[in-house]
């Protein structure tokens, strides 16, 4: 009879939770000093940031396009839940919208210097921009046509154009502490409303 680990759990089910647990760790962690540092940061500052040791990190991640990879996909998988989350919890679809777009906004902006760590292996980066639209298209085609139902946005917007248009609106942040984007975002959405008739 094998041994037991903790809770009765087989010890190999308490070593795979305690490496997904690091593993999530270690993405929360590259993806603060991603921010901050960019993708060049030192690994060491990443295993601090986490509280784990660098092998932890190389065991996990081989490689830094291993890495950069994992962290877009994170954001990317957690952009892509909030979206029902936030539709079942708001008090309208509309402020869901709303608040999703604060999100994708996060994450356009937080993602800085992730595509261009990834432009030297141009398949790689293909492969990542097509799980982006898998993922997040029909999580903003969702929103709209909740909020398009509601009667709170004219129909008619694509879920595309939309995210493209926060894409490009998010350009240029990083070198121009001037720059905004989140209220030309704001303004944009504030045009898909519906003209309230008195």
């Amino acid at each position: 009879m094998a041994a037991e680990g903790p809770a009765g759990q087989p010890p190999s089910r308490t070593k795979r939770a305690d490496a997904q647990r690091n593993r999530e760790t270690v993405l929360t962690a590259a993806a603060a000093v991603f921010v901050t540092a960019g993708v060049d940061a030192p690994i060491r500052q990443i295993a601090a940031q986490a509280g784990v040791g660098m092998a932890t990190i190389y065991r996990h991640f081989p490689t830094r396009a291993d890495l950069v990879t994992a962290v877009y996909q994170h954001q990317i998988e957690a952009c892509a839940e909030a979206g029902p989350k936030l539709l079942a919890d708001a008090d309208t679809p509309l402020a869901a919208l709303h608040q999703w777009v604060d999100l994708f906004v996060d994450f356009l902006v937080t993602k800085h210097g992730l595509a261009d760590a990834l432009q030297s292996d141009s398949d790689r980066f293909a492969a990542l921009h097509a799980y982006f639209l898998d993922r997040l298209l029909p999580v903003c085609a969702q929103l709209l046509d909740a909020a398009v139902e509601s009667d709170d946005i004219k129909p008619g917007v694509q879920p595309y154009e939309l995210m493209r248009g926060i894409g490009n609106l998010c350009i240029g942040r990083d070198n121009d502490p001037r720059y905004d984007p989140r209220r030309l975002v704001a303004l944009l959405l504030q045009g898909l409303r519906r003209p309230q008739t008195s």
